[in-house]
């Protein structure tokens, strides 16, 4: 088969392609302004790139368009598509019908920690010896791509994947999860996002329900027991045994950061632990969320703790991208007030003293649309000093972050933003840029301010 995908260079929709041509089909796709790391995976997996959405590309005559969410109607492919009656399907429809199809589907859902979720599992699997599959909204470091079908020479049963609530594509307004009829499955918590297709929090837990709707009864659920907004979800209705985590009665993880201390908990009896390179109480959850999915499908507690001693986290996710003249440069994916608040904690925990310098990118569409930007400046408090890229924003960010008064410095230009930055800096310094999209490669850009 030739499937030739429309956004391709999109973290989910560049996951299909690698794993269609993996699966042996011929792959070719589009997108504005072809753009990495997802174009190299792509090149390096031999897939071939078209700049733009020009209507000629359907002279490429596939047997099957795949339409990224990115694409809306009025995309000038999209239109000869449709204007010609040529077949397309929404990226997670072709997933569940060429991929998952009967393998044992893990799903990560949740506002925050789905990627590293995600990676911790499939890392897990891997260590134990079940060579699984997997498609991860991020590039998980023990593995170097974010998507394969499944282990080397080995045609696993398992299939982890990053379970998005985000819809699915242009003719498709359900969450890309309901597609994937996992039999394991992690919720690991529910707020309130995704502001340009959700109304309020109650739309995202029907979308939820619909997902809690698809578990088979011989399934497993793994839901956090501190998330009010996961209990009303359960409570519309649930037909598969449900385990819950970070719950001080039942199963929890406690550790230190100082030691890498990392102790699993079912109510007061120390059930299992290990040593690891990860910090803060959400990566411990986390931790135990993959814990007890990998114990669904076989992996003892015992094997997982000893894999997570390995597990060397996930690109973008507090990332060392560099240092100079003494100050480090971190970047983080966080773009959700509560994303960034634990992005700043458990930096300030690593980090002891050391001033933070927190610079965001307000880019998700959420944050675009000014929804949580009353949160924002309670999100930065763990900082020493706060640059903002006001860049294309619809409202006022220096109002936004005005209760953070002469800490917080707001720019609409990039190279501007970068030389205060670099002014303000000193050695021993921690910079963290935190942003869902590339930043118009500002982390290069402060590096080379800083050593000159």
């Amino acid at each position: 088969m030739h499937i030739h995908i429309l956004g391709i260079c999109g973290t989910f929709m560049g996951g299909v392609a690698q794993l269609a041509r993996a699966a042996g089909h011929r792959v070719t796709g589009c997108d504005s302004g072809v753009y990495p790391p997802m174009s190299r995976q792509l090149e390096a997996a031999q897939i071939e790139l078209v700049e733009g959405y020009d209507a000629a590309q359907t002279s490429f005559e596939p047997d099957c368009y795949l339409v990224g969410n990115a694409i809306s109607r009025g995309n000038p492919l999209l239109e000869e598509i449709l204007d010609r009656g040529l077949p397309y399907l929404s990226g997670p429809q072709w997933l569940a019908e060429h991929v998952l199809a009967g393998r044992w589907v893990l799903a990560v859902a949740g506002t925050h920690g789905k990627t590293t979720t995600a990676a911790m599992l499939a890392w897990i699997l891997e260590y134990a010896g079940l060579s699984p599959g997997f498609l991860i909204g991020g590039v998980p470091m023990n593995f170097g791509v974010s998507a394969r079908l499944s282990g080397k020479d080995v045609n696993s049963p398992f299939f982890v994947i990053e379970a998005d609530e985000y819809d699915s594509a242009f003719c498709d307004k359900r969450s890309k999860f309901v597609h994937y009829r996992p039999r394991t499955a992690v919720l690991n918590n529910l707020e309130f996002d995704h502001a340009d297709i959700f109304a309020d929090l109650a739309a995202i837990e029907t979308q939820f329900h619909h997902l809690v709707r698809t578990l088979p009864g011989n399934g497993l659920i793994l839901s956090n027991a501190a998330e009010g907004s996961l209990e009303r979800v359960l409570a519309r209705g649930c037909w598969t045994p449900v385990e819950r985590f970070n719950d001080a009665r039942g199963w929890h993880a406690i550790g230190d950061d100082a030691d890498g201390s990392l102790l699993l908990h079912q109510d007061e009896q120390v059930v299992g632990s290990s040593r690891w390179q990860l910090s803060g109480q959400h990566n411990r959850n986390n931790a135990l969320a993959a814990l007890l999915a990998a114990r669904h499908v076989g992996v003892p507690l015992a094997q997982g703790l000893a894999a997570l001693a390995d597990f060397a986290s996930v690109k973008r996710r507090l990332e060392l991208r560099g240092s100079a003249r003494g100050i480090a440069v971190y970047d983080d994916f966080a773009h959700h007030p509560t994303a960034i608040a634990t992005t700043l904690a458990g930096l300030r925990r690593k980090g002891g003293q050391a001033r933070i310098l927190a610079v965001i990118e307000p880019r998700s569409n959420t944050m675009k649309l000014g929804v949580m930007k009353a949160a924002l400046a309670a999100s930065l408090a763990d900082a020493d000093l706060v640059f903002c890229y006001a860049g294309g924003l619809g409202w006022d960010a220096a109002e936004a972050l005005a209760p953070l008064a002469d800490k917080a410095f707001v720019d609409d230009d990039l190279a501007r933003l970068v030389a205060r930055i670099a002014g303000r800096s000193g050695a021993g310094d921690q910079i963290v840029v935190m942003s869902n999209g590339g930043f118009g490669g500002i982390h290069e850009k402060l590096l080379a301010a800083l050593a000159a």
